[in-house]
């Protein structure tokens, strides 16, 4: 491809976050009260939601079929397709990160990686996410 159409071609920008799940009402839910942010979308097939100062979203995703992944992987095991991650500014607000998510329906990861700077939970559907101090 030359120069002049590769250029054509940016910027390229990130919309949305897809994860799919049993039940996107549940899902949405949890990362509403989670993250605070607001349903932008509710259709037929899926829901959106954004922070309300806009920016990318996470969208659910109604999957019947879906099975959740194991983590950390297992051979022969369903792997993790991908993983969010939040930032939070130190260790005490990982820690209230962590309580919170706990109190919206998470559980806390039962293997730990980072130390004090990172904490992996998962959520009702099983997707790991991160609360990570940058």
């Amino acid at each position: 491809m030359n120069a002049e159409k590769k250029a054509n071609l940016f910027p390229i920008a990130l919309n949305a976050v897809i994860l799919d799940c049993p039940d996107r009402y549940e899902l949405a839910d949890f990362y509403l009260r989670l993250l605070g942010w607001e349903k932008t979308y509710d259709g037929d097939e899926w829901i959106d939601i954004a922070p309300p100062s806009g920016g990318i979203k996470i969208s659910f995703q109604d999957n019947p079929g879906y099975v959740p992944p194991v983590w950390p992987d297992e051979p022969g095991k369903q792997q993790q397709m991908a993983h969010l991650d939040f930032t939070v500014k130190d260790t005490e607000q990982l820690e209230l990160a962590v309580i919170h998510a706990i109190e919206c329906g998470a559980v806390k990861a039962p293997v730990q990686y980072g130390g004090d700077q990172w904490a992996t939970l998962l959520d009702p559907a099983g997707h790991p996410f991160c609360f990570v101090i940058w």
